[in-house]
Parts: structure tokens; C-alpha cells; sequence
């Protein structure tokens, strides 16, 4: 029970040992309008709120309406989809935002310094959840609804939202008969259930765009490094779903596995086409391991009851020693910047926070130290418009190190692989150099002599 005063007047009874009966008796105890339920918080609460696209829409609004007799709230979450009204200017009283990594919804608010946004590993979440420092006084998630034994699916977001579930002081859950039905270690019991809101609605869609020549490029260069039989991570982002494309379109690569934080639409191609069958794991075989997954409704389909997925929390999925298991282990993930000595900053435009550091050292790392694996940085050798080189002398003022350059493998753009891995610095320059954009490598080999990186 929280010492701020949240829900006194509900208690959790102990587990069970009866019918179906008993388990519909106790779920209609619980059940609560979206009202009364958001009715019992009170000013000075943490509240987490379910990730991704299992963000408990419903729960979130009635929250907001509810702003003008709360204050000092925080509310902490990891990425979502759909709107995040808490952010507002004119909320700022009752509401204090903390992110653990910045999608688009709060992204403006944290420029702005309206949110605050913590750095971590996402394996590392979960305990920072279960600590005093950030424990929630409530969460608020979506579930399916129960079986005959009185358990819920998490669905379509495992990840955080489990272990907050399991150590927040009070849980009221979005009951929405939606939602995909995923198997592993992803299921709650009502009795682990406070308050229960029925809310059927459709899972968040996310579109993800379509990746152009330059990424298709960089994929085609990434994925002559992968080996058949490897077991595959793929980060958020164009050319991670390029990557896939890739994979699908070349061939060649065979019995490849998943164990990867995040799951998306291109996976299912890559298994429809039979180059993904998880033949050859060395940990979990057979099956495909994530923490979430966000796409369309095609993919939310597909893994609804499906037993080729797996759902297990981030502190697992995301465990280095765990990804290290997997022999072949290719992790691929993007960046947004890289210097000639190999540091790699992806979380952040100079000062600005533009995403978070997420599962992507995790996954570096396991690979790293995984039998055979493959740690792998993707990027653009430009921006956009061509302008500005990603291959910099040294990174922008307050661009954070996310992969630091002992931890760097490879380093791939549309115009080759750099392997950096027990290379010199002046070996690394030139390396890098080498996949940088043709129009700045003399400035770059400029840039390195000044620095004595190269003779």
C-alpha cells in the first residue's frame, strides 16, 4: 500500500483453487468505470503507463479529465503510441512528465525542457522500477480479457509493463477484448488486478516508412554479414526494415532466428517466406523471442495465440548475458552519428534528445560477446539533404555516446562495412573514412591529420 493514499478501500485476494464461476465472480468484483477508477489516484502519485501500442487509451483520457484536482503527478512510460495529452503546457500543474526513451509524442515537450528524460538501458528498467527510487504508486496497462483460469494476456507489450505490473502499489487495467492474446512469460492473474475498465477498441496501428535507395543500400551491405543459421535483432526504423527486405529478396540467407526486443510486420514476410524458421537457435529453438511489438493489424493478427512467439519482459529479453546464448547473435541497429574513432551517439541531435539509448547496448553488447556474433551500427553517410556528413571528426556539442568505442564492431553505410574491432584509431579513421560520403573525405582525411589520427 502506498504511503500516498491510493486505493484503501481495495484489497487483492489470495489465488485461487476453483471454477470458472469463481474467476467471473471476482472479475465483475473488480470491474469499475474509467471514472472511478481514475478516481481513486491522488495528487503527489508516480503513475507508469502501459508501452506502445498497448497504451491504455481510455484510462489516459479519463487521467486528463480528471487534471484539475491533481497535482504534482508523475507520470513515467516508456515508448507509446497514440496521443500523450499529459504533456500539455496547460497541465504542467498537475502533471511531470519522465520518459525513458523520447518518441514523437513527447519529443517537442522534452526540447522544450516541459519532460524530463532518463537515460537507461532497457534491460535495466524493470529494476529501476521495482527500487524505491521509481516505483509506481499505479499502473495503468491493457490486457486481454481473462481465460477460464483467470489469467490476462499483456499482449502486444510485455517489455516494462509486466514487471511495473508486478510491483506497482496498484494496477488498473484496460480490459480490451482487441487485443492479441500472446504467449510466454506474458500472462497476469486478476487476482494481481485491482481495478478492472471493459474497453473494446482496436490496437494502435504503426506505419512504419518506406525505406528509400540509400537505405535499401545500406541494408543490402549489412546483410552480406549476416550468416545463415545467425539469430537476428533488429532495431526501429527504415533501414532495419530494409535489412529484412534484404534478406527476403536475396536468396540467400537461410534458417535464420529472432530474439530481438521489438517486432514489426517485415519479421512476418521474413517467416512467410521461409528465411526466418528459427531452426538453428542455440537458446529457445523453434521460437522467435521478443518484449513487443508494434505495426499493423496484420502483424497483431498474426501473433495472436500464435506458439512460434514468445513474449518475455525486458529484463530478460534484453539481458546481455542472455542475447549471448545465442550463438550467431547479429544485432543491427541505427545511429545518428559516428566519429573517426568510433564513438557512436544515437539518442540524441547535438543536445536535443530525439530518442533514448533503449535495448541498443543491450543487444551490442550480447552480440559482442555471443559465439560467432555480429554487433552492427547502420546509418546514412548524410543527412537528409545531403548536406552534413554522419561520419564526423568528432561528434556535435552535447551529443551523447551511446556505443562507446570499445564497444563498436561494425559500422555500415550505403558505401561499404567498416570493422572497427581491434583497430588503431588511425586504422578506425581511415575505415571510416572509407564508407564516409565521397564529397567529404577529404575534408574528413583533413580533419583526421589535424587531430593526429592519421600521418
Amino acid at each position: 500500500m502506498s504511503s500516498t493514499g491510493v486505493l484503501a478501500e481495495v484489497t487483492v485476494a489470495s489465488r485461487p483453487r476453483d471454477s470458472l464461476q469463481s474467476v467471473r465472480s471476482r472479475y465483475a468484483s473488480r470491474l469499475r468505470t474509467a471514472q472511478e477508477s481514475i478516481g481513486i489516484l491522488s495528487s503527489g502519485n508516480r503513475i507508469l503507463i502501459g508501452s506502445g501500442a498497448a497504451s491504455p487509451q481510455l484510462l489516459i483520457a479519463e487521467l486528463v479529465k480528471q487534471a484539475d484536482r491533481l497535482r504534482d503527478m508523475e507520470v513515467i512510460h516508456l515508448l507509446t503510441l497514440g496521443s500523450a495529452p499529459y504533456v500539455a503546457l496547460e497541465l504542467r500543474d498537475s502533471f511531470r512528465h519522465n520518459a525513458f526513451f523520447v518518441g514523437s509524442n513527447v519529443r517537442s515537450a522534452v526540447a522544450e525542457g516541459r519532460v524530463d528524460y532518463t537515460p537507461i538501458f532497457l534491460s535495466e528498467v524493470p529494476a529501476l522500477l521495482g527500487s524505491e527510487r521509481c516505483r509506481p504508486d499505479v499502473a495503468l496497462i491493457q490486457v486481454t480479457p481473462p481465460d477460464r483460469h483467470g489469467f490476462c494476456s499483456f499482449g502486444v507489450s510485455v517489455d516494462i509493463v509486466k514487471p511495473a505490473a508486478e510491483c506497482a502499489d496498484v494496477v488498473i487495467a484496460e480490459v480490451n477484448s482487441e487485443m492479441p492474446w500472446t504467449l510466454g512469460d506474458s500472462f497476469i492473474h486478476i487476482d494481481q488486478l485491482d481495478l478492472l475498465v471493459e474497453h473494446k477498441t482496436p490496437i494502435i496501428e504503426f506505419e512504419y516508412p518506406q525505406p528509400n535507395a540509400t537505405s535499401r543500400k545500406i541494408a543490402e551491405n549489412a546483410v552480406e554479414l549476416i550468416e545463415n543459421g545467425a539469430t537476428l535483432e533488429l532495431g526501429i526504423g527504415a533501414i532495419p526494415a530494409a535489412v529484412l527486405e534484404s534478406l527476403i529478396s536475396s536468396g540467400t540467407k537461410a534458417d535464420l532466428g529472432v530474439h530481438t526486443e521489438l517486432l514489426t510486420d517485415r519479421f512476418v514476410d521474413a517467416i512467410e517466406a521461409g528465411v526466418i524458421t528459427n531452426a538453428r537457435k542455440s537458446l529457445h529453438l523453434g521460437l522467435t523471442v521478443c518484449s513487443f511489438c508494434l505495426g499493423t493489424s496484420r502483424l497483431y493478427e498474426y501473433v495472436n495465440r500464435n506458439p512460434f512467439f514468445q513474449f518475455h519482459p525486458s529484463n530478460y529479453v534484453n539481458d546481455p548475458f542472455v542475447i549471448a546464448r545465442n550463438d550467431r547473435m547479429t544485432a543491427i541497429n541505427a545511429a545518428l552519428e559516428v566519429d573517426l574513432t568510433g564513438q557512436v551517439c544515437s539518442d540524441s541531435l547535438g543536445h536535443q534528445f530525439y530518442s533514448g539509448i533503449g535495448g541498443q547496448v543491450d543487444f551490442m553488447r550480447g552480440a559482442a560477446r555471443s559465439k560467432g556474433g555480429k554487433p552492427i551500427i547502420v546509418l546514412p553517410s548524410t543527412t537528409d539533404d545531403g548536406k552534413t556528413s554522419r561520419i564526423v571528426p568528432v561528434l556535435s556539442e552535447g551529443a551523447g555516446v551511446v556505443i562507446t568505442r570499445g564497444d563498436v564492431r561494425y559500422v555500415v553505410t550505403e558505401y561499404g562495412v567498416a570493422d572497427l574491432y581491434g583497430r588503431t584509431v588511425r586504422e578506425r579513421a581511415q575505415a571510416l573514412i572509407g564508407i564516409a560520403h565521397p564529397d567529404f573525405r577529404q575534408d574528413l582525411v583533413a580533419q583526421a591529420k589535424l587531430r593526429n589520427y592519421l600521418f
